[in-house]
């Protein structure tokens, strides 16, 4: 199967998202929940786009709701934002990204997945870092990192 996004084309046409999500940890243990998402084979964030309208934090939770089931996440603060471009084969279109990330808080541990997804697994900071496979996936981690006590940058 082949991923829905490629590399940035200079010559295509680019148009702007807004995306909103949050690094979820678990009370507790502080570890990090990831989610598999089977088209692409990789690991993420729960994230997406926000509607018209809402606000960042809001958008977060919803997608965290849609994509996990968690309906008891605690956004605590705002992480980061991050930007990237990628190429959209389907539409021939490239896309400019803006996503801003919080840090949330669950007490629950199951999950129940979107389609999308085929699983999840909650890790620690470390072996997130390992899993992630973007460089902007890496700096959210730093980010939140810098805010968990169990958390070294590096």
């Amino acid at each position: 199967m082949s991923p829905r996004s490629e590399p940035y084309r200079p010559d295509a046409p680019i148009v702007p998202e807004l995306a909103a999500g949050a690094i979820v940890v678990r009370a507790g243990d502080d570890r990090i929940l990831l989610l598999h998402e089977k088209e692409e084979a990789r690991w993420c964030f729960p994230k997406g786009h926000v509607d018209p309208g809402e606000s960042l934090p809001a958008a977060a939770l919803r997608e965290i709701r849609e994509e996990t089931g968690l309906a008891d996440v605690r956004l605590v603060e705002e992480l980061i934002e991050v930007h990237y471009r990628f190429y959209q084969p389907k539409k021939r279109q490239n896309v400019h990204k803006t996503t801003v990330y919080y840090l949330g808080r669950t007490e629950s541990a199951e999950i129940r997945t979107e389609p999308i997804f085929d699983r999840y697994e909650w890790v620690s900071l470390a072996e997130a870092r390992d899993r992630v496979p973007y460089d902007t996936d890496r700096e959210v981690l730093e980010s939140a990192a810098r805010r968990l006590p169990t958390g070294r940058p590096g």
